[in-house]
């Protein structure tokens, strides 16, 4: 495994951040929230394009995000927190944060990472598993591991805004 150990909590948590939103919720792409900002995506972006390009753009991004939803839905390990999930609003927010963060042309519209995980009571298991999960996503699409690192190095801060303490 690619990913080190102390940095697979800190990707989870980021990435479940986005699946809080949207459970109960059935419709696909609903307008953003008003209150919504790029800030909310947990981190500034990365200078340049040249992550992005190492994802393939836009293209690859949607590819990595069609596979890890597949995987994060079917992983026993944390399936069920994904059950009541829109999976088209989370897929949407997951592509806004992840292009936004590595220089893409997105802007994350989805909530804070604080206000979405309160009271999910994740975790390190969960966040674990999900890192696992979008690694070889990442991996599939042949993104390179540095490529890989710059985002998870972008993800890994906002385990303090996310993990109860």
């Amino acid at each position: 495994m690619k990913l080190s150990r102390h940095m697979a909590p800190l990707l989870l948590a980021t990435l479940v951040a986005v699946s809080a939103p949207v459970c109960a919720q059935t419709v696909p792409a609903p307008a953003p929230d008003t209150t919504a900002s790029a800030s909310n995506a947990g981190a500034t972006p990365l200078a340049g394009d040249a992550v992005y390009k190492a994802f393939h753009g836009e293209e690859g991004i949607q590819r990595i995000m069609d596979d890890f939803i597949v995987r994060i839905t079917t992983d026993p390990r944390i399936k069920d927190r994904f059950a009541n999930a829109n999976l088209a609003r989370l897929k949407l927010l997951l592509v806004q944060q992840v292009s936004y963060l590595i220089g893409g042309p997105q802007t994350y519209t989805g909530r804070d990472m604080k206000t979405t995980h309160e009271g999910m009571g994740l975790q390190n298991g969960d966040f674990n598993a999900l890192a696992e999960d979008l690694q070889l996503s990442m991996d599939k699409e042949g993104v390179p591991f540095r490529a890989q690192n710059k985002l998870l190095a972008k993800l890994a801060p906002m385990e303090h805004q996310i993990v109860p303490r």
